[in-house]
């Protein structure tokens, strides 16, 4: 058996710049749901895809606004792919998909919530999603990350060869480094080759000495990194908590609810006709009995 967990808010995204533009019936722009249901058609057309969920940031904003002024918003986002969002999470349970809808956390943490909850009930688990975030995930052997764009699985060795460290320093990593997509900048002076030697070494942010003399790995500029570091705890261990995903979301369902039983006809059929998707009327080849 195989889990996949569809990062709904990066399929929105990509599918939205990178589909060709497409309208509705009513005139409403309409590419990103077309694209996120045929690629997910395409998804449960795999013999192994066994159970599959989406998580979708209904509201871009989350309870990580109230910790740092300076996390993302949904500010400069394009009102076209705003309006996409509903649309699309309807569009998905049509295809008969379990779908979040996040509204407090964000669809980061209901993916980690699920990975972490049901590592150990599948063969696989696979998190569609290239976000880095979800790189701290992937410490468990049965836990992957796939990249549609490369078509390329993400497991540990592989967060080590990206990064020099392992899945459970990625946090630390963010929030060193900083991460510009969620709106936290960092430690001035961190940079990512920096970083990585330096939690190569410690791990954690927490076991990284104040005094650069005491540091056991080489590091160019390591005095004042060391003194940057001691004199912005706080703030590291604020962008630390940003970073970390949250495993705690209240998912109601259970592993039977997650399973894929095939198209619902006439609910996709409907969604279809509402949506002008001529194209993709011929596409399901599993239909719910």
């Amino acid at each position: 058996m195989q889990l996949h967990l569809i990062d709904g808010t990066y399929e929105l995204f990509r599918a939205h710049y990178g589909q060709p533009a497409r309208s509705a019936p009513d005139g409403s722009s309409i590419q990103a749901t077309y694209g996120i249901v045929a690629a997910t058609l395409g998804l449960l057309d795999l013999p192994e895809v066994t159970h599959v969920a989406a998580a979708f940031d209904t509201v871009i904003e989350s309870f990580r606004n109230d910790m740092f002024p300076g996390y993302k918003t949904s500010a400069g986002m394009d009102p076209e792919l705003l309006a996409q969002f509903p649309v699309a999470e309807d569009a998905m349970r049509a295809i008969g998909v379990t779908v979040w809808s996040m509204i407090e956390w964000e669809t980061d943490d209901a993916i980690a919530t699920a990975a972490v909850r049901w590592a150990d009930d599948f063969d696989k688990v696979v998190v569609h999603s290239p976000d880095k975030d979800m790189f701290q995930l992937y410490g468990h052997p049965t836990v992957v990350g796939y990249n549609r764009r490369e078509q390329a699985f993400i497991d540990a060795d592989d967060v080590v060869a990206k990064f020099g460290i392992g899945p459970g320093s990625i946090p630390d990593y963010l929030a060193l480094v900083g991460d510009s997509a969620d709106g936290y900048p960092g430690l001035p002076g961190w940079g990512a080759k920096s970083t990585s030697a330096v939690l190569a070494e410690y791990g954690r942010i927490e076991d990284i000495p104040d005094d650069a003399a005491e540091w056991g790995v080489a590091v160019r500029g390591a005095a004042n990194l060391a003194a940057t570091l001691a004199a912005g705890r706080a703030e590291a261990a604020l962008y630390k908590d940003l970073a970390v995903l949250r495993t705690d979301v209240p998912l109601a369902e259970t592993i039977e609810d997650l399973e894929w039983h095939g198209v619902p006809r006439s609910e996709f059929e409907a969604m279809c006709e509402a949506h002008g998707f001529t194209q993709l009327r011929s596409r399901p080849r599993r239909w719910r009995a």
